[in-house]
């Protein structure tokens, strides 16, 4: 990147007031093809053009992470394309690598057809463990698996800091009694669960969009886990199941906001802010993420790398129109990108503003958090 960026005003402006060694990106996701031997997994059907929209996600994802066309080294070129990424932050800054679960049926049988891809966590383990200069990593476990209280507990022990889902595509029902013993067993590690909710586009799966709801989520609030859900739940409708089971469906981001209001959830529940400035998320729900500034110290930030680098789902100009951004930074923003997506989405983040507020320095130091529990 071109000194001029890396020292801009804005780009200082950024880290004003941050401490760099507690800016942890709290949302990475780490893809893989398996050639390093490492056991990551991408479903063939998100490798045949006779699955289109199957085809055109993959090679966003590998476009993105600058290895669509490392044939030979898929695993090690996107490993070093995040560190090569890290560079351009201040020392000290790292990312948390989350592993993938596979899809599993109701009795905790891996579904490979229905998995779009898969991570696993010696993956994230090994490959944090090699660059502990750069990475932290999280588990991702299926709650339905036998074996799950034993595959948390040897995640604890291996360095875990979180476990990752994505409900609607491993076909986990968050309010399930079969996710009991796990969320005790969260509890009592004092691991945090980061859990996706709302509407999910990006990873073909077992398709049970109603698994996304926030408030399936409760379950594991009341079991007394801290529970971090992904994207503020900032896409999509749900139903309002506190109005019964048939209850009118409602933005997925006021059922969000209204389990942040209710007192119970104070200190177990949270956020993230990865993905809430693409194109189909930034609006009413990021106006309110930024305004709520009673909210912040329960957010967190995140990149979802590598989606910041996928072109289509960003615009800086739509930003520019809702009046989140200032005009004049539009253009370094847009040029910060084109070098280093992390970067810009940091930055970005850092630039929002609405109604004279902006967000608090401490959603962007989340290595705390996440060390709490250790």
């Amino acid at each position: 990147m071109p000194g001029r960026l890396a020292g801009h005003e804005l780009v200082a402006a950024a880290w004003e007031g941050l401490d760099a060694s507690q800016v942890w990106d709290s949302h990475a996701h780490l893809v893989g093809t398996g050639d390093s031997g490492g056991g990551a997994f991408v479903n063939p059907r998100m490798e045949s053009l006779l699955n289109p929209a199957q085809y055109a996600r993959r090679l966003f994802f590998l476009n993105a992470g600058c290895v669509h066309d490392a044939r030979d080294g898929v695993d090690r070129a996107y490993v070093g394309r995040m560190r090569n990424l890290l560079e351009a932050m201040r020392p000290g800054a790292k990312m948390l690598l989350f592993a993938f679960e596979r899809a599993h049926d109701e009795k905790g049988r891996v579904l490979w057809e229905s998995s779009g891809f898969h991570v696993p966590d010696a993956y994230a383990r090994d490959t944090a463990g090699a660059h502990r200069d750069a990475f932290e990593w999280a588990a991702s476990i299926h709650p339905y698996r036998a074996d799950c209280v034993e595959a948390l507990e040897q995640a604890r022990r291996d360095g875990a800091l979180a476990v990752k889902w994505l409900p609607a595509a491993m076909g986990i029902d968050p309010a399930s009694p079969r996710c009991e013993r796990f969320y005790s067993a969260l509890a009592r590690l004092r691991m945090p669960l980061i859990s996706h909710a709302g509407l999910e586009r990006a990873v073909i799966g077992s398709d049970e969009q109603d698994f996304g709801n926030p408030l399936r989520l409760r379950r594991a609030l009341e079991a007394g886990a801290r529970v971090v859900v992904a994207h503020c739940a900032s896409m999509g409708e749900d139903r309002d199941l506190d109005r019964g089971p048939n209850g009118p469906r409602v933005e997925s981001f006021e059922l969000f906001a209204r389990m942040m209001d209710d007192p119970r959830h104070t200190g177990r529940l949270f956020g993230d802010i990865s993905a809430v400035t693409q194109l189909n998320r930034a609006g009413a729900a990021l106006k309110r993420i930024i305004e709520r500034s009673e909210w912040h110290a329960r957010l967190l930030n995140g990149s979802d790398y590598p989606l910041p680098g996928v072109m289509p789902i960003f615009s800086v100009d739509y930003l520019v129109s809702i009046g989140l951004i200032e005009a004049a930074a539009a253009p370094v923003l847009k040029e910060i990108r084109a070098h280093n997506p992390l970067l810009f989405d940091f930055v970005l983040k850092r630039s929002l503003r609405s109604n004279g507020r902006s967000l608090s320095s401490g959603v962007f130091e989340t290595r705390r958090f996440f060390e709490s529990g250790v």
